[in-house]
């Protein structure tokens, strides 16, 4: 499954625990309450995307793009930020 275009963009919570997401488009994506539990987001452009309430624990958000996002609530315990981009982003 090619993963780079995703054309769903409410996955309001979605269990993707563990998904291969690296580089995937997530502009605006509504996550809201996702599971992405250890998920690879390296790379993933997740501009204004919605990532309140999610689980993003032991997620790798390496050089992902989180600007503008909202991170109100999402647990971030153990996640891997290093390179990422959050400029504007809210609620961590």
């Amino acid at each position: 499954k090619n993963v780079e275009k995703i054309k769903e963009k409410n996955l309001s919570g979605a269990n993707l625990n563990v998904a291969n997401l690296k580089g995937a488009n997530l502009y605006e994506a509504d996550l809201k309450g996702a599971n992405l539990y250890w998920a690879d987001l390296r790379y993933a452009y997740l501009k204004y995307a919605n990532l309140s309430d999610a689980n993003l624990s032991d997620a790798d958000l390496r050089r992902a793009d989180l600007s503008e996002a909202d991170l109100y609530g999402a647990d971030l315990y153990g996640a891997d930020l290093s390179g990422a981009d959050l400029n504007g982003a809210r609620g961590f």
